[in-house]
């Protein structure tokens, strides 16, 4: 076996480019949530248009992105970055200028083909120029720019809603795209594993089989988890995926190994990281509802009083690196992971009439957790990964994420619904069952202030939810993973590199 190959000399250089590429994809998830009354009005949009264009992204994203991963792996990964960025700019570009909700929905598809590409290669190329000495510290940092562009997405939001207009939340991604290329192209060095023959048919049955899986997660709370809609998709994503599974494994040359879905460390490490997803995006979909319609924040104030979330992560990031470095990476990631529980149930004790503070104190811990958990579970993940499958084996951790997060909004946002519309009183009308913006809309004050009471109920009812899974997936993980020494003992196989 070849000898582990030395820590590129500008390795902290490339880690900056690729935060910056994480950031702006991560951004882009959550951007849009304060931005939905504007469209709704300006756009002339209803409801499901609104629903769509958020959703369009998530199905793209999530059903290339191993086939994106694996191109990465045999083409070369800054160059599948490179190809990312120009077309998510483009598809940035105009939808800031989309006319209608038609075009607006296409361009987000567009833009969910470009993040595809870009996501697998920045785990990818971070296991290319950094050391397993070096990868935990790397790897927090990674994690923090995640948390943070999770609770900026809103904040940034805010700010260009309340001083231009909605087109302005996807134009911010121009000049970060353009910053983001000349880094690459200045900074980042090429790397690829083997070539390999293009697996078509792998391709298209992966791609199909994700896409219709989250497809059918999305359609779940409006048209029935046991509709045929939700039902009939569940069982295509099903076949799709089987036949891929059954494909990749009489393929001499497949675009994902399955023997690394076998290890149990990397498999248990995905599966942690797609429940954290699960259960932070149902609840901060809800959380940023009640900011605005509940306590009457603006589009701003309501982003900023997330950031707590992103603060306590950065802070929480930097004890858990030290934390693996000393005791290994499963005692810091089941400390970081029942932290996040008791964040969620801060969360669920706060009540109606406690205000923002009460929030704050979850939002905190919640924060802290992440940041202590998250880093240990990147780096679990990518040390089961041979050095020539990064990219795929990064793909099939965003898959899940991808999937978690469409999960989190669907079940916990049905949760939430169902208990908010349980909460209400006797003879509230339909519109005011539907959602708290019904009820709002009304102009009926009795109605509207009962109908808040009632959402912060459910807020609460969906955070002891996230809550009892997060919990879950420590005890999962204390079980599963195993008791591994701090990174320095992380052993690989070599992959070739080409200088930039």
């Amino acid at each position: 076996m070849m000898s582990q190959p030395e820590p590129h000399p500008r390795r902290w250089q490339i880690l900056g480019v690729l935060c910056l590429s994480l950031f702006v994809v991560v951004v882009d998830n959550t951007i849009l949530n304060v931005a939905i009354p504007s469209l709704l009005r300006d756009l002339d949009a209803g409801t499901s248009d609104v629903q769509w264009v958020i959703d369009a992204y998530s199905l793209v994203f999530a059903g290339l992105l191993i086939t994106a991963g694996s191109l990465g792996d045999r083409h070369g990964r800054r160059r599948a970055m490179l190809i990312g960025f120009a077309v998510f700019g483009t598809g940035s570009l105009l939808a800031a200028f989309a006319q209608d909700p038609a075009q607006l929905v296409a361009m987000r598809g567009l833009m969910g083909v470009g993040a595809a590409f870009l996501m697998p290669g920045t785990l990818s190329i971070m296991a290319q120029v950094f050391g397993p000495d070096e990868r935990t510290k790397a790897f927090a940092i990674w994690g923090a720019t995640s948390m943070i562009g999770i609770a900026a997405g809103p904040t940034v939001g805010g700010f260009l809603l309340e001083h231009f207009w909605w087109g302005s939340v996807f134009l911010v991604n121009v000049p970060v795209t353009v910053v983001a290329v000349a880094g690459l192209l200045v900074l980042v060095p090429e790397s690829r594993g083997p070539r390999r023959r293009p697996d078509v048919p792998g391709a298209v049955l992966s791609t199909a089989g994700m896409a219709t899986l989250v497809w059918a997660v999305i359609s779940g709370p409006e048209h029935g988890w046991t509709g045929l809609r939700t039902v009939g998709g569940c069982a295509v994503a099903a076949v799709a995926l089987g036949l891929f599974l059954l494909w990749q494994h009489r393929n001499p040359e497949p675009m994902l190994d399955l023997r690394l879905l076998r290890r149990r460390d990397f498999s248990g490490a995905a599966a942690m990281i797609a429940m954290f997803a699960f259960a932070l995006a149902g609840v901060l979909f809800a959380l940023t509802q009640l900011l605005q319609l509940g306590y009457g924040y603006g589009p701003l104030k309501a982003g900023l009083a997330l950031l707590p979330v992103a603060v306590s992560a950065a802070i929480g990031n930097g004890l858990g690196a030290s934390m693996e470095a000393r005791f290994g990476a499963r005692p810091a990631l089941v400390g970081g992971f029942v932290a996040v529980a008791a964040g969620f149930g801060a969360l669920g004790f706060a009540g109606p009439g406690d205000g923002y503070a009460a929030l704050a104190v979850g939002l905190v811990v919640l924060g802290f957790g992440a940041g202590l958990g998250t880093p240990p579970a990147y780096s679990t993940l990518m040390a089961a990964v041979p050095r020539e499958e990064a990219g795929v084996g990064s793909a099939v951790n965003d898959a899940g994420q991808e999937l978690g997060s469409a999960l989190g909004v669907a079940v916990l946002g049905s949760v939430i619904s169902a208990a908010y519309a349980g909460a209400l009183p006797d003879g509230a009308p339909d519109s005011a069952r539907d959602s708290l913006g019904g009820a709002v809309a009304s102009g009926d004050p009795g109605l509207a202030d009962a109908a808040r009471v009632a959402f912060a109920h459910a807020v609460s009812v969906g955070s002891f939810a996230a809550g009892g899974a997060t919990l879950g997936a420590a005890l999962f993980a204390a079980l599963v993973l195993r008791r591994l020494p701090g990174p320095s003992a992380d052993a690989e196989r070599p992959v070739e590199a080409v200088k930039a």
